[in-house]
């Protein structure tokens, strides 16, 4: 059960950007996939994050969405392991954005 009670995941891969973010840094970066994990718990969350990675190329940058406070922690330090940098992980209004960029 998710916190914000609700289920339903996608990836979206696309070859043109998802959408562009500013960072709090003030850094504007462009999404290149997005996985939709809202709705899952540990530990697919991070394996459809390893997998969106592994299909990125170096530089891109994967916007995780994840309502489940477990996953928003794990993510973070999953990034070093999947060669990736985590950038910033944001409240939304149903979840959180977690931005990582395949190094």
């Amino acid at each position: 059960m998710s916190l914000f009670g609700f289920k339903g995941h996608k990836e979206t891969a696309a070859t043109a950007a998802v959408g562009r973010i500013t960072l709090a840094d003030g850094r504007t970066v462009a999404i290149a996939r997005q996985v939709d994990c809202i709705g899952d718990s540990c530990p697919r969350p991070q394996l459809m994050t390893k997998k969106a990675l592994g299909q990125s190329s170096p530089g891109e940058v994967v916007e995780v969405l994840v309502d489940n406070p477990t996953s928003v922690e794990a993510l973070p330090p999953l990034c070093a392991e999947l060669g990736a940098t985590h950038l910033e992980t944001r409240k939304a209004e149903r979840c959180w954005q977690v931005f990582i960029r395949k190094d």
